[in-house]
């Protein structure tokens, strides 16, 4: 006799356009497929029921609900190249869902493919869920649709994505040393206060001697760890927490922009991240067909960037003004002069989407060498600040040895 399972499942009614959600127990989930086909229904998802709780995916709210970037690459990747072949699009989707190890972009793709079922569009479908498909390929999609020329639309998206890809690789491989050294130093410094001080201090108890100033400073900050690490807690607890419900606030992100792009080694980068990403999503968007209007709109809602964001809208506004494009660009100091005269080439030629994939690709070089040079770059300023927060413990914990070198000197 076989051993019955309880399984989760989600079908779809072909005459209807209805979804179905339910249980049942059985053998498998193939015998739960064969089951669902007799009921004329289509199935979507069939899974096992953990009634131990063991196997339970644990979410958290604000965690594991994002589609990584490189899923959406792959999944525009794989669905041009279905396409192309000439599957059926519903086809492509279910091979897609089931390829996939995203577990969000499958539950995505799976209300899509539903969706589609249904009767709706591949953009409409993609619109429904924001939050797991960006607006830029949505619209890059309908663009595609409408023209007839969805595989390459979505090929078009794939290598824009996987461009961004690279770059955030590139930029994570660059920030990952300074970041290494500035933990150790933050660690090096709270286990010198906490373990290493309170031994020099009974040493320098039995000197009966007054203390300098670093040092006693030193020996107060010892004395309250108790407290003050606790609080150090909190208090990144509690920021961390205002962080997550305000940072998408104009007024938190004008401030967050504008000190980033200050930076003295990482301004520069991030600038040249900005216009990369400006110039690449505005080139892919008029390439595929979109007007300039709605894909200045698209790309300033996903261009993450306070000062580019401004110089979008100021843009947007000078060209229902009767402007150029290159006008209102060459305003602002966030885009260089070169970006401007490059643009104002590709206008004039009336080959803008070409002009921008060359700004974008000349900004994808510069990336690469700043990313190269920032450990260099940065080096000096780390060893810098290790010096300052490390060193500067040492000394003043050496201090009061060396004024009882010099009064024991003094009174021989």
């Amino acid at each position: 006799m076989s051993v019955m399972h309880e399984f989760k499942y989600e079908a779809v009614n072909p005459a209807s356009g209805e979804a179905v959600k339910g249980s049942m127990e059985a053998g498998s989930e193939g015998a739960v497929v064969s089951r669902l086909r007799a009921q004329g229904l289509t199935p979507v998802t069939v899974a096992t029921v953990d009634k131990t709780g063991l196997n339970r995916d644990v979410r958290i709210p604000g965690f594991g609900n994002k589609v990584k970037l490189k899923s959406v690459a792959v999944f525009a990747r794989q669905m041009a190249a279905l396409t192309t072949a000439g599957l059926p699009l519903m086809r492509a989707l279910q091979l897609v869902a089931e390829q996939t190890e995203d577990k969000v972009l499958a539950k995505g793709l799976a209300q899509v493919a539903r969706d589609v079922e249904g009767g709706q569009s591949f953009s409409l479908a993609l619109s429904h869920q924001p939050t797991v498909f960006p607006p830029l390929l949505t619209n890059v999609v309908r663009v595609g649709e409408s023209g007839g020329f969805l595989s390459r639309a979505l090929e078009s998206v794939a290598v824009t994505y996987q461009k961004e890809v690279d770059l955030r690789g590139k930029v994570r491989s660059a920030m990952t040393y300074p970041a290494i050294i500035f933990v150790i130093a933050i660690v090096a410094m709270i286990g010198m206060v906490t373990f290493v001080v309170p031994v020099f201090e009974k040493m320098f108890s039995s000197m009966d001697a007054q203390l300098p100033l670093p040092t006693r400073i030193l020996v107060g900050i010892s004395h309250n760890m108790t407290w003050i690490l606790p609080l150090l807690v909190v208090g990144l607890v509690v920021f961390g927490g205002w962080w997550r419900l305000n940072k998408h606030r104009d007024h938190v992100r004008k401030v967050k922009d504008g000190l980033l792009l200050r930076l003295p080694v990482f301004g520069p980068l991030l600038n040249k991240i900005a216009i990369n990403r400006f110039a690449r999503n505005l080139a892919m968007m008029l390439n595929a067909g979109v007007p300039i209007l709605q894909a200045l709109d698209i790309v300033r809602s996903v261009a993450n960037n306070w000062p580019v964001e401004k110089a979008i809208e100021a843009i947007s506004e000078g060209m229902r003004q009767g402007r150029s494009f290159t006008s209102p660009l060459a305003d602002h100091p966030v885009f260089p002069s070169l970006v401007s005269q490059m643009v104002a080439v590709g206008e004039e030629s009336g080959s803008l989407g070409a002009m921008l994939d060359n700004v974008a690709d000349y900004y994808d070089m510069e990336i690469e060498q700043a990313t190269e040079s920032l450990s260099s770059a940065i080096e000096p300023l780390l060893m810098v600040f290790l010096g300052v927060v490390v060193g500067g413990m040492v000394i003043a914990l050496y201090l009061p040895m060396f004024s009882l070198y010099d009064t024991m000197n003094s009174q021989g």
